[in-house]
């Protein structure tokens, strides 16, 4: 497993239970899947462990907007997509007025996303990531850390070998490489942390989530529908409790184009507040309250919802160790103004990627730290206008003013679903972005704990 480069070499001497490489990626979702296709891509030595098998199950909306299908789209993934259910733009719904708004016209982004199941999505990328060179092994999980937590990678330690991690097979030997049954310990010079929103290695290396920034709470469904071919996604934004009282979130109804939508709700906290709701009471009265020509009730139910809680905005930190890297979720790297997650995985995993390379190149782990910086260049300022909006959005007075307000205007409404789904034109000045850059100078000058 020595690449052209040799970096792996160096790791000597071999341990029948020892696996040595240049990168560990623990978790083989959108961040850990695209990190591993564009390091192996560049011919880096890199191995991906998953602790479940594909495909497997995770709570998600399954929608790909358009940010997510570029991303895909870039690792040569557009047939791997073809099969699956294409839609147009986005059903907005609030108040009992209705405006159907297809995607923003984007110089680099495309006008359709996808509606595809995360177990199929993950396979589908993790394959493509095996394909150009990534070493995958499933039914592994990455349960500690070699290295010591607590760092800074800009130490004095010129040579971050001594990182990877110890391992637990799930469910017996290794599935991709059963004469490697017995590896207990990977070591790899760098390791690039992509195990999800509850990032256990990631705690372990002593990552904590700033509690004064919003977090999502989230639950998800499958039923069978009549209306499962819809050319919307379908967003609520008026979501109400079983007494009638609405609250700071929205409910989706995103078709699979298989017989099957997507039903679920999502719900914003900030700074303790909601964090009592009872999720599980709200997805009830949300599926009570939708439109009957869904046919969502307990006898087209697939299964019982799925849910967890989603850190946002970069909340998770630190973002860079000595000799790790997180990305996705595992840094909370989900958008606050729409609760999206895939495309910023997929994103922050290629950014990781690249900062990796050039570390690897120079043989100079301090590049590490550049990560940090592309984070706040690509989404710092933009995520703090969100953590603001969020503010906002948790008082419920102001939340009704605001949607009610901006459902009678369809204008309105297309220059917040490009503000808010990130859509911003870098190449002209419309009122879209005009309002945002108000909002942003505004936001600027307000402190953030």
């Amino acid at each position: 497993m020595t690449p052209p480069n040799g970096f792996a070499a160096e790791l000597q001497p071999p341990r029948p239970d020892r696996w040595q490489c240049d990168v560990l990626v623990v978790g083989g979702g959108p961040a850990g899947a695209s990190a591993a296709y564009w390091l192996a891509s560049s011919g880096v030595d890199v191995l991906v462990v998953e602790k479940k098998h594909y495909p497997r199950e995770k709570t998600c909306g399954d929608g790909l907007t358009p940010r997510s299908v570029h991303q895909l789209e870039q690792m040569g993934l557009a047939d791997g997509l073809a099969p699956h259910h294409r839609y147009w733009g986005l059903r907005a719904h609030a108040y009992g007025r209705t405006i159907a708004m297809s995607w923003p016209d984007h110089p680099e982004l495309g006008s359709y996303g996808y509606v595809i199941t995360r177990a199929d999505l993950d396979e589908l990328v993790a394959a493509r990531a095996e394909k150009a060179g990534a070493v995958l092994w499933q039914g592994v999980e990455a349960v500690a850390p070699l290295s010591a937590p607590g760092a800074s990678a800009t130490g004095s330690d010129p040579d971050p070998a001594h990182g990877g991690a110890t391992l637990r097979r799930a469910g017996g030997a290794i599935v991709s490489d059963r004469a490697r049954a017995t590896v207990t310990e990977v070591r790899a010079r760098y390791v690039i942390v992509a195990d999800g929103s509850l990032s256990r290695f990631g705690r372990a290396l002593g990552t904590r989530r700033n509690r004064h920034w919003p977090q999502g709470m989230g639950l998800r469904g499958y039923y069978r529908s009549p209306r499962s071919a819809e050319a919307y996604i379908d967003s609520f934004l008026d979501i109400r409790d079983a007494g009638g009282k609405v609250v700071p979130g929205y409910g989706w109804i995103f078709p699979l184009g298989d017989g099957r939508v997507n039903v679920g709700v999502g719900l914003l906290s900030t700074q303790g507040r909601w964090k009592d709701v009872n999720t599980t009471k709200l997805m009830e009265a949300f599926v009570a309250q939708a439109p009957s020509s869904w046919c969502l009730d307990p006898q087209t139910r697939c299964g019982a919802p799925t849910g967890g809680r989603l850190p946002m905005g970069l909340a998770v930190g630190p973002h860079v160790g000595p000799d790790c890297i997180l990305a996705g979720d595992a840094a909370g790297a989900i958008n606050p103004f729409n609760g999206e997650g895939i495309a910023y995985a997929y994103e922050t995993g290629r950014l990781a990627a690249a900062v990796v390379s050039g570390a690897l190149e120079a043989h100079d782990p301090r590049l590490l730290i550049t990560y940090e910086q592309s984070l706040q260049d690509t989404y710092g300022l933009y995520y703090r206008v969100a953590r603001a909006f969020i503010g906002v959005l948790s008082r419920p007075g102001l939340m009704r003013i605001c949607v009610n307000s901006g459902m009678y205007s369809r204008s309105i409404m297309e220059w917040l679903l490009r503000i808010m789904g990130n859509y911003l034109r870098p190449d002209e000045l419309g009122p879209a972005e005009a309002v945002y850059k108000a909002v942003a100078a505004l936001a600027r000058q307000i402190p953030e704990r």
